[in-house]
């Protein structure tokens, strides 16, 4: 007969393997979570009457990173697997801790496309020491020095007796706490984000099954496919967009900002867009998805890779398209269209430390002269606020505030530092801007000329103790989706500054940019019938339409003259008081051109609401 004694149990059921993956649950738990363990602690303060709570939860949290381990590690690949994972998380729990970031679908996007330059920018000799010692030595001792009896392959029996113990354990661990558990699923989300490496893991899973499921082989879909040309002016547009990078609206002085950062713009008669919100909070989403018809709502990345965008729209009306880059690239938005890399001296001769905005301005006239028979659309990628760094943003003949934080770790300067620096590249980037609308003057008798800036997603600055941006949607703070946005228009435009400068304050978003610049180049759709009377403000577009003449440049109006802002506004919408009543006539009226074709793609039928 056989007998049992204690020590047999424990041999049998903690095995070595399992012993291996409680050890790493609790390294990982000990030294890579310090990001969840402050926002627990801030939530439910161990001296604040929670502590049990808090307790509760930290266990739970280690009991989950427990389950994930039992359940992916098995024999000898568990060896290279618990390497990578301490790895990994070493990393991911460095800049969790330093800058408040979450590893999402998002933030593994931002990764994947980091170039080298990036990548070298985020490096700091604190991240190499934490990293290396609490990430490479454990991995390498795991890889290397580990017995190879810790890696043996248990019995199912034996693991099934654990997962079910874990499962238990985290029971027994939330039904005292239940009401507690309760509010901080649904208060809490941002918390539950910093566990390291569930959520990372849980994100990386998603967006592998995201990419995955991306047909490559599909067809290219056309959008807007009834557009029509409307108007035949014989000066051609001449359009520059800047699409701005990690620029938020409240750091530059046309909004109101304390510093002067935008002397140069503040000479120009510019209208800047008071309430604009991004698609996104990272390049990744914001620029395909504001080139995109489908709005942030409906915007998905396997979607908006086999539609056309709005350049698709523009060139396949004659118009001709040009991208240059001076960040890491366009994102899948100008595949299709001619395109040139500023990031390297071999195109760019306005470098130093690094290659500037303005450069892309070089070798614009030959551009210009060369197609003087068409109407051009020029977009300009910036490098322009692109932290953690952002002292390299700019010449040092730019570094009006001071001190300034010279550092990619921002947890080593102060706050006015970190301030100091990134307003000089807001600095820099009005003296971008003002350099665009010099060039654009050139050819104001020639050509109808307009440039538009809209930057792609804002900053945290340590608000809230976050940093940088890419943070998740739902729970971004308002510093990295409330964005700039600037309007200057040519003498020659076929509308007035004073006709756009009432609507300053009207919410408008990413969502709006695609009717926009088709509306600027008199193209009609029924995919912008909330842009159509605008289209009706374009004197030309009314001449022959036929509809009566408006005056020449409208007055500006006061906020108080203006209508109440809608709820809701559709994709472009801006409310045309004036003009409503002629709109509605020209519509009824049976003309040829005045009739909004219904929409059969289903994915543009919506209308889209800027938020």
């Amino acid at each position: 007969m056989k007998t049992f004694s204690l020590s047999a149990v424990c041999r049998h059921l903690f095995t070595p393997p399992i012993l291996l993956i409680w050890g790493v649950t609790l390294w990982l738990m000990t030294f890579d979570n310090y990001a969840l363990v402050s926002h627990l602690t801030q939530l439910y303060p161990p001296m604040g009457g929670q502590s049990g709570l808090l307790l509760s939860l930290l266990l739970f949290f280690t009991l989950v990173t427990a389950l994930w381990l039992l359940l992916i590690s098995h024999g000898r690949s568990a060896r290279w697997l618990l390497a990578l994972v301490i790895f990994s998380s070493a990393f991911a729990g460095f800049y969790m801790q330093e800058f408040g970031i979450i590893i999402d679908t998002v933030m593994l996007d931002n990764l994947f496309q980091t170039d080298r330059k990036e990548a070298f920018g985020l490096l700091s000799w604190e991240m190499i020491a934490f990293v290396t010692t609490v990430g490479v030595l454990p991995a390498a001792w795991l890889l290397f020095k580990a017995p190879d009896s810790w890696f043996s392959r248990d019995r199912l029996s034996t693991r099934a007796l654990h997962v079910g113990l874990v499962l238990v354990l985290m029971v027994t661990c939330v039904w005292p706490y239940s009401a507690g558990y309760a509010s901080f699923i649904r208060e809490h989300k941002l918390a539950r984000m910093y566990a390291n490496p569930s959520f990372m893991h849980y994100s990386l899973i998603k967006w592998t099954n995201q990419h995955l499921s991306i047909p490559e082989s599909q067809a290219l879909e056309q959008v807007a496919t009834d557009t029509q040309r409307i108007g035949g002016n014989t000066k051609h547009e001449l359009v520059i967009m800047v699409v701005g990078e990690t620029a938020r609206y409240d750091r530059f002085s046309l909004n109101g900002y304390h510093k002067l950062t935008n002397p140069r713009l503040q000479q120009e008669d510019v209208v800047s867009f008071k309430q604009v919100t991004s698609c996104g909070t990272s390049t990744g989403v914001s620029v395909p998805c504001m080139f995109s018809v489908l709005g942030r709502t409906h915007y998905e990345a396997k979607k908006a890779r086999h539609m056309e965008n709005a350049l698709d729209v523009l060139k396949e009306h004659n118009v001709s398209v040009l991208w240059r880059d001076n960040n890491s690239d366009s994102k899948g938005v100008a595949t299709r269209m001619a395109y040139e890399d500023f990031q390297s001296p071999a195109q760019n001769t306005v470098c130093d430390t690094e290659c500037r905005d303005v450069g892309m301005l070089k070798g614009l006239d030959q551009y210009i002269q060369a197609h003087h028979g068409q109407d051009i659309m020029i977009v300009l990628h910036q490098m322009g606020n692109h932290g953690p760094e952002y002292y390299r943003r700019y010449p040092k003949s730019f570094e009006k505030f001071t001190p300034v934080c010279h550092s990619s770790d921002l947890s080593k300067c102060s706050q006015q530092e970190i301030d100091n620096a990134y307003d000089n590249a807001i600095l820099y980037t009005d003296y971008f801007l003002s350099e665009v609308i010099q060039l654009l003057k050139k050819y104001d008798d020639s050509h109808e000329t307009a440039m538009l800036y809209v930057a792609d997603h804002g900053e945290s600055l340590g608000e809230h103790g976050i940093y940088l941006h890419a943070a998740p949607y739902m729970i971004a703070p308002k510093e990295q989706t409330h964005v700039p946005a600037i309007l200057w228009l040519g003498k020659q435009f076929d509308y007035s500054i004073n006709q756009v400068r009432p609507y300053q304050n009207y919410p408008l978003s990413h969502d709006d940019v695609f009717c926009t610049l088709l509306t600027a180049y008199e193209l009609k759709s029924s995919t912008c019938h909330s842009h159509y009377s605008w289209l009706v403000a374009n004197p030309v577009v009314r001449a022959e339409l036929k509809s009566p003449t408006l005056p020449a440049q409208a007055q500006p109006q006061t906020q108080t003259a203006l209508p109440a802002p809608p709820a809701t506004v559709s994709r472009g919408q801006l409310p045309e008081p004036t003009l409503q009543t002629e709109l509605a006539s020209s519509e009824n009226s049976g003309q040829q051109g005045r009739r909004i074709k219904p929409i059969h793609n289903a994915a543009l039928r919506r209308g889209s609401t800027a938020t």
